[in-house]
């Protein structure tokens, strides 16, 4: 099995070569490729040209890919669609929740409500080959990869970003986030978790893996994490589910924030790493 991260915001020494010296982009946002059963899934496509431009740094054809995942509908992991799907140049099943069409906005503080929903019209990407499958249940892509469907919330520390609102009828209200959602694939080495943004948080989208899968032991999390100025119970929270979950290997992205990934990598030692753009893991 193979993750390979073609959009992050940074290119790192983390980073492939091809990516790290031949001219790669980092930007705000997310889209990793997941190759495992003889599959490509592209969980996000980034906020715009990046995840194209550094895939064809490191030689990845994206007409290769077999489906489209959508983690949820912000633009920073839906505004590369455009650029993916022409490059593409075919028919491709893009599954996502209903609510990843819902008109999303950010408001911090006082300020204005700012749209921060996917930045196209339905009609045109269809029309550049997308399908879209909305669904708020899991879907078995193969006998070992599932989506997460919707994530239920079960503990009391983690909580939706207060600055994200979804505007229906003329009214902001605040975005509960069901479309959140993440991939999860089952693997002789344990459970492999790949995250958009865990907005409905990592360990929320743990305990569901589990659940859906049947599997305890968690081996690898890679992605999003959108522990980004979260309190230090929530943290300590976050760190003790992680330890008891057995977890090997833990590469952080986009919304963890630099002070928190250096948090845990203090605290997980050789089993952290930085997921940025152009960065490989084999399983």
């Amino acid at each position: 099995m193979r993750i390979v991260t073609l959009s992050e915001n940074t290119v790192s020494e983390n980073s492939s070569p091809a990516v790290m010296l031949g001219g790669g982009l980092g930007e705000w946002g997310l889209s990793i490729l997941v190759e495992a059963d003889d599959y490509k899934i592209l969980l996000d496509t980034g906020a715009s040209i990046s995840a194209v431009h550094n895939a064809e740094l490191m030689g990845i054809d994206l007409s290769g890919v077999d489906k489209i995942v959508l983690s949820h509908g912000h633009f920073d992991h839906t505004g590369g669609l455009r650029d993916v799907l022409r490059k593409m140049k075919k028919k491709v099943e893009i599954i996502a929740h209903p609510d990843a069409w819902a008109s999303k906005y950010v408001r911090i503080g006082k300020g204005p409500y700012v749209y921060g929903g996917i930045p196209f019209q339905r009609d045109e990407l269809e029309s550049l080959g997308a399908s879209f499958n909305l669904t708020r249940e899991p879907v078995w892509i193969t006998e070992n990869i599932v989506t997460s469907g919707e994530i239920p919330m079960t503990n009391e520390y983690e909580k939706i970003d207060p600055i994200l609102y979804v505007k229906e009828k003329n009214e902001f209200r605040p975005d509960p986030l069901w479309d959140d959602q993440a991939i999860f694939v089952k693997d002789k080495k344990g459970l492999i978790i790949i995250l958009g943004c865990a907005h409905r948080g990592i360990i929320n989208t743990v305990n569901h893996a589990k659940k859906l899968t049947g599997v305890e032991k968690i081996h690898t999390i890679v992605g999003g994490t959108h522990l980004m100025g979260s309190s230090e119970d929530r943290l300590g929270f976050t760190v003790a589910e992680l330890k008891a979950s057995g977890i090997q290997c833990l590469g952080v992205s986009h919304c963890t924030g630099m002070a928190i990934a250096v948090k845990l990598a203090q605290v997980f030692g050789d089993k952290f790493f930085f997921n940025n753009a152009g960065t490989i893991t084999e399983i």
